[in-house]
């Protein structure tokens, strides 16, 4: 097990959904206020908790695929941190493609960071609990955001997606995802 090839290749996935829909789509997630980047996250974990409870999908996608759109929106929600009034609603697919190499590249540092610290302690986790340290860190945005970005002794915003998209890719890892 390496967790930097593991890592890699989760990203690659995310990455190439990621800009296949940019192709389709646009740059429509331009619009997005935080706030509702943080709630398609927020419906996203709260869909996998579901899942995990009642263990009964009735809408024919699985989990992989919520893990997946965390991991890209969590990317958003770091690209649009970063963007000011005047940026262009549409960007080119090559410049969003760098701007998620970028955010990525920042947010695995810090995984290999905290990984050294905790000596990859997520390996012996159950996906439930990534699932809950996913809505826990949802609900700590939702506050920071509700306070208007202002904290006295917490993390803020961009953190707490680095480790949503850093435990995304842990359960994508653990269920087998390559």
């Amino acid at each position: 097990m390496n967790t930097s090839t593991e890592y890699e290749a989760v990203i690659t996935i995310c990455k190439a959904l990621f800009i296949k829909k940019t192709h389709d789509y646009g740059t429509a997630w331009r619009v997005l206020r935080p706030e509702s980047i943080t709630d398609q996250i927020f419906i996203k974990a709260q869909r996998v908790r579901t899942l995990e409870e009642k263990k009964i999908a009735k809408v024919d996608e699985d989990i992989t695929g919520e893990y997946v759109g965390m991991v890209n929106y969590c990317v958003i929600a770091m690209m649009q941190l970063e963007c000011s009034d005047d940026t262009p609603v549409e960007l080119s697919p090559d410049h969003v493609s760098r701007l998620f190499d970028e955010k990525v590249q920042e947010t695995k540092e810090l995984m290999f960071a905290k990984n050294h610290d905790y000596g990859e302690a997520w390996r012996d986790m159950r996906i439930s609990s990534l699932t809950d340290l996913i809505l826990m860190k949802l609900l700590r945005v939702k506050q920071i955001e509700d306070n208007k970005g202002l904290t006295l002794a917490s993390e803020g915003i961009k953190a707490n997606y680095q480790d949503i998209l850093n435990y995304s890719v842990f359960a994508l890892i653990k269920l087998g995802v390559k």
